[in-house]
C-alpha cells in the first residue's frame, strides 16, 4: 500500500436491495415493498465484491431493505464468502426458517444480525409495521441457533423502549445471541419523518449509556452501541471490567479509542443498493457511485472523507472537546440537525 493511501475500513455495509416485507418507522434505507429499479445487478454486485476482496476489509455485511427479499441473495453471499471476505447478514429475521438458515450457513455467511425492537410483540410489531413480526423474528433466531450459525440482536433505543432495554438485553441472552447491539436512534432516512419524537435527549442518552456500561460487567454477551461514540468514554472512565467477556473484545466495540467510524480507516463505509457510497448509514452524504468509480478510488479521493478524517476541522463544542480525537461525536446526528458534517453533535451530554 502506498504510504499516502488511506487504510481500508474494517466494516463495509452493502445494502443489496431496498425491497422489504416490513415498513419499519426508522428505516435508514427507506425500503419499500417493491424495491428500487436501479439496484446493482448480480454481475455488478460481483464486480463490487471483486474490488472488496483484494482490499483487506475485516467484514462485509449484506443488508437492505431485507436482503432475503432479493432473489439472488444466496448467490451474492456465496460469491462474497468464496472471495475470501468474512461475510455477515443484517435481517429482520421474519423470512428465516430452518431450511433458509441452513442455506445461509452453506453459503459461507459467518453471522447474522436479527432486528428486535422491543421486549414484547406489541412494541416491536408497532415499530416494524407488521403484526406477528416479533414472533417471526424470534423464530428466525431459533432456526439459526438450530443450525449452529451465530447471531446477534440489533435493537434501536427510542424514548418508547427506554424502559424495556433491560428486558431486551435479557431476551438476547436467553435466546442465545452472541452479542446485543443497541443503536442510538438518529433522524436519518425514514426516521426523519416518523421518529422525531422518539429520539433521546442528551440526559436520557447519558443515563441509558451508563446503565449499559454497568450491565456489561455481569452480562455474559458483548454489548455494542453504534451511533454513540461517547459510550466507550463511560466504559473507560468507569473502568468497566466484564466478568465474562475478555477485555480485548470490549476494546473492539465500535468507537473504542477511535470515535465516530464514518469513513475512517479501520472504520465504516456504506454502499447502497444503487451503488451510491455514503460514509455511514446514518451520514447519508453522497461520495460517488461504484458504477462510475471503484469503491477504493472513492475511498481514497473523496474530499468529504478527507474532512471527516481531519478531526482538527471539527467545529463548536466538538472542536474544543478534549475527547475529539477518541470520540468526535456522531457525525450523522450533527449533519441531520445542522447540514454540516463537522458541526457539534447536539446529542452529546459532555
Amino acid at each position: 500500500m502506498n504510504e499516502k493511501e488511506v487504510k481500508p475500513p474494517f466494516l463495509v455495509s452493502y445494502s443489496i436491495t431496498t425491497k422489504c416485507n416490513l415498513t419499519c418507522k426508522h428505516c435508514y434505507s427507506e425500503a419499500t415493498e417493491d424495491g428500487a429499479p436501479d439496484e446493482l445487478t448480480t454481475e455488478e454486485a460481483h464486480r463490487l465484491i471483486d474490488d472488496l476482496a483484494g482490499w483487506g476489509i475485516g467484514l462485509l455485511v449484506l443488508d437492505g431493505g431485507e436482503p432475503l427479499c432479493r432473489d439472488d441473495f444466496l448467490e451474492i453471499a456465496s460469491y462474497a464468502s468464496k472471495s475470501g471476505i468474512r461475510t455477515g447478514v443484517g435481517s429482520n429475521g421474519t423470512l428465516i426458517n430452518e431450511e433458509m438458515a441452513r442455506k445461509i450457513a452453506e453459503s459461507g455467511v459467518k453471522s447474522v444480525a436479527i432486528s428486535i425492537d422491543g421486549a414484547n410483540a406489541e412494541t416491536h410489531d408497532t415499530f416494524r409495521g407488521k403484526s406477528g413480526s416479533f414472533h417471526e423474528a424470534l423464530a428466525g433466531a431459533s432456526a439459526l441457533k438450530t443450525v449452529g450459525l451465530p447471531f446477534q440482536f440489533n435493537m434501536v433505543i427510542t424514548k418508547g423502549t427506554l424502559s424495556q432495554i433491560p428486558d431486551m438485553l435479557k431476551l438476547a441472552v436467553e435466546r442465545g445471541a452472541n452479542a446485543a447491539e443497541f443503536f442510538d436512534l438518529i433522524e436519518a432516512g425514514r426516521a426523519k419523518e416518523e421518529c422525531r419524537d422518539d429520539v433521546l435527549d442528551p440526559g436520557e442518552r447519558k443515563a441509558i449509556m451508563e446503565w449499559l456500561a454497568q450491565a456489561q460487567v455481569d452480562c455474559p454477551i458483548l454489548i455494542r452501541v453504534p451511533a454513540c461514540p461517547m459510550y466507550p468514554l463511560i466504559l473507560k472512565q468507569r473502568k468497566i471490567r466484564p466478568k465474562h467477556i475478555p477485555m480485548e473484545m470490549l476494546r473492539r466495540v465500535p468507537y473504542y479509542s477511535r470515535g465516530c467510524a464514518a469513513g475512517m480507516p479501520f472504520g465504516y463505509v456504506v454502499i447502497r443498493a444503487n451503488g451510491e457510497v455514503n460514509p455511514c448509514m446514518l451520514l447519508q452524504v453522497a461520495l460517488g457511485n461504484v458504477r462510475e468509480r471503484s469503491i477504493t478510488q472513492i475511498w481514497q479521493e473523496s474530499e468529504v472523507l478527507a474532512q471527516l478524517r481531519s478531526r482538527e476541522l471539527l467545529k463548536g463544542r466538538c472542536g474544543e472537546c478534549e475527547y475529539k480525537m477518541e470520540c468526535a461525536g456522531c457525525r450523522g446526528r450533527a449533519y441531520e440537525r445542522t447540514g454540516d458534517i463537522l458541526a457539534t453533535d447536539p446529542g452529546c451530554w459532555l
